[in-house]
């Protein structure tokens, strides 16, 4: 189901958005007039969709729902993303390099972390995540193959070049014994009694799913299922002291999840 803002308009408000500047370099100053209008046509219709679906949230009677997520939300902190250290590990299909690949990748990852830091500018804007992969799979021997792959920028080889091919080579020159290796996710201890748990929450959560037409990750996301079976509440009490459920979770779902589990 999408859920961005042009698939809201258009479900809500009936309104089709021009999405043509939608992957625009929005870092180049100045905008164009196309651009400033494009952006203003995002917010022109932010009142109305939010009136439309807070009139729907009374309806159903889940204002207080949404109200109690949005406090959650106002409590987050942004933190900076880690640069450097491992994040190369985190690229998406970073897993299915070979160690030398790793080792490249982990080099190539530190140097667009630091011109992307000198500019000011996100990380995928200097080089999208595939082009480090691509590279780091198969390595290239000069900038004249370098700027032929794609999502390579040729302005960017002919800048910084010379850079770039000098963390290929670090990354190539790493020893056998020091490449690094993806590391294994950790194994949880078989716990048939707590598996039964979460599985017997399962089927409650989503017996009420769909008795209120929801999805059951919305409803309550399997984390907080996982929480609720570690913790074995007794009481109402004890649902809401535990910090991965909301009261609006508790008040649907309490009387359910603590008969499964047997108080």
């Amino acid at each position: 189901m999408a859920i961005g803002l042009a698939a809201l308009l258009e479900k809500y408000l009936q309104v089709k958005l021009n999405k043509k500047h939608q992957r625009a370099d929005w870092s180049r100053r100045p905008l164009t007039d196309d651009m400033l209008d494009y952006a203003a046509m995002d917010t022109r219709h932010l009142p109305a969709l939010r009136d439309e679906l807070r009139r729907q949230l009374v309806e159903a009677g889940r204002l207080s729902w949404a109200e109690e997520e949005f406090e959650h939300l106002e409590d987050l902190r942004w933190t900076p993303a880690p640069t450097n250290g491992d994040s190369y590990l985190r690229i998406k299909g970073a897993r299915i390099l070979q160690r030398r690949g790793l080792a490249l990748l982990k080099e190539l990852a530190h140097w667009r972390d630091d011109v992307a830091a000198e500019l000011d500018r996100a990380s995928f804007r200097v080089m999208p995540n595939e082009a480090l992969l691509l590279i780091a799979g198969s390595p290239p021997t000069s900038k004249d193959v370098l700027k032929e792959l794609p999502g390579v920028s040729p302005r960017l080889v002919e800048q910084r070049g010379d850079a770039l091919m000098d963390a290929i080579a670090r990354g190539q020159a790493v020893p056998e014994k020091e490449l690094p290796r993806f590391p294994r996710g950790e194994r949880r201890a078989m716990d048939l009694a707590f598996d039964e748990r979460v599985e017997k929450l399962k089927v409650a959560r989503n017996r009420m799913a769909a008795e209120l037409k929801l999805d059951p990750g919305v409803l309550c996301p399997k984390g907080t299922l996982e929480a609720v079976a570690r913790a074995k509440p007794k009481a109402r009490a004890d649902l809401l002291a535990l910090p991965d459920i909301r009261k609006w979770q508790v008040e649907v779902l309490g009387k359910e999840f603590l008969g499964v589990l047997g108080t």
